[in-house]
């Protein structure tokens, strides 16, 4: 029988040292998070290191993500948000190109766990706050009291506001990491019926090509989840921001 789960397992590749009794190690999450930090940097590294007029594939690649994160953010936080581009930028690249790895077969996906993507949503939402009382003092709790609201909900509302905006690194961190997680379980499931009906005979053959069919949809699919999960973590980032830059708007 085939796990579906098996291919979320973290698994030590070697110790590094301790602290205390507490054992640090390397672990098959690390190796890919290492490995795509190493493909971003060639890519961009790659991507500007030649600057022709007209530019190959390497660079237009790395131009075109540029492009699309520096637009995506002058879109949602305005120019002041440029600011924050590198933190964008780095984050909806970690996201988009460990999503695509994780489609490999028998890879690994590193934003199919919740601590990974919790601690992005955090350090978003921590950003968020510190950036805010720091550009705007008080004046950042505004975001708490929206404009044009009757006096008589008024306190129901900031207490709603209160408890949204606190949620935020939940739903920010969940919506990823279930997306990546439930679409991988779901291409497993598909792909273990192939060899399980391939092994019955002749006519087991032939029933193994609709899930070879679904599955091979499913990929592309992923494929296309991949992206869209990196741009959606990516424009909620932008959007929280945008509370930091201009409070109450």
């Amino acid at each position: 029988m085939i796990d579906p789960i098996e291919q979320f397992n973290i698994e030590k590749l070697f110790t590094i040292g301790h602290i205390g009794n507490q054992e640090i190690a390397f672990t098959n999450s690390s190796a890919y998070m290492f490995g795509t930090v190493a493909i971003i940097s060639l890519l961009m590294i790659g991507g500007v290191s030649q600057k022709q007029l007209v530019p190959g594939r390497i660079q237009s690649m790395a131009e075109l993500c540029y492009e699309f994160v520096a637009t995506t953010i002058r879109s949602t936080a305005g120019r002041e948000g440029l600011k924050f581009f590198p933190l964008v930028f780095s984050i909806f690249m970690l996201v988009a190109v460990s999503n695509v790895i994780g489609i490999i077969p028998y890879a690994f996906t590193i934003s199919s766990h919740i601590v990974v993507t919790a601690a992005l949503a955090l350090m978003v939402f921590l950003t968020v706050i510190v950036y805010g009382f720091y550009k705007n003092g008080l004046k950042f709790l505004k975001i708490f009291v929206p404009g044009g609201v009757p006096i008589a909900i008024l306190p129901l509302v900031v207490v709603l506001e209160i408890f949204s905006f606190f949620v935020r690194p939940v739903s920010h961190s969940v919506r990823l990491f279930a997306n990546m997680l439930a679409g991988h379980i779901t291409l497993k499931v598909f792909a273990s019926f192939i060899p399980m009906l391939a092994g019955v005979g002749i006519a087991g053959y032939f029933g193994a090509v609709l899930p070879l069919g679904l599955t091979i949809a499913l990929t592309a699919l992923e494929l296309l989840i991949a992206f869209l999960q990196a741009y959606v973590f990516a424009i909620l980032t932008c959007i929280y921001l945008n509370d930091a830059i201009h409070p109450g708007h």
